[in-house]
């Protein structure tokens, strides 16, 4: 009398395998489960499919690529905004020495204070600047391109 087939034999039926995991990977497992609504067991399954997919290597790759071409505008963004800064630094110290004239000495003391009460409102005009806007970066244009020295 032929045997009917067991369930067991069926090739599209999956496998068990019995895994001892670290205690601490154990509890990451199953709140990532818990978080997903999903089985250990499939979260399991599906990340030792990915371990063992043959693209896991190029996927990683291009996630780090993408992670280093924005890392790479970033710093592209903070040379532009530092070249801005440092040449309106030059230009501002360049206008203020060939138009300041020196003082006597005896309106020394008041010009000090002067200038600290002006350098107060400078502070304060700044803080209003870099917290409200606009930039000195957002009005520059992007493609301003640096002209040759003369």
């Amino acid at each position: 009398m032929p045997r009917a087939r067991d369930s067991d034999d069926r090739p599209d039926k999956k496998k068990r395998l019995s895994v001892y995991l670290d205690p601490e990977l154990m509890r990451l497992l199953a709140d990532f489960a818990d978080r997903r609504e999903q089985s250990r067991s499939l979260v399991a399954e599906a990340a030792i499919a990915s371990f063992l997919s043959p693209d896991a290597d190029e996927r990683q790759e291009a996630t780090i690529a993408k992670r280093l071409d924005r890392i790479d505008r970033t710093i592209q963004r903070l040379e532009r905004d530092i070249g801005i800064a440092n040449e309106a630094f030059a230009i501002f110290i360049r206008s203020w020495l060939t138009s300041t004239a020196s003082l006597p000495e005896a309106a020394q003391a008041s010009a000090r204070a002067k200038g600290g009460e002006r350098y107060d409102r400078f502070l304060e005009a700044l803080g209003r600047r870099l917290a409200k806007g606009p930039k000195l970066r957002q009005e520059v244009p992007e493609d301003a391109e640096p002209e040759a020295n003369t």
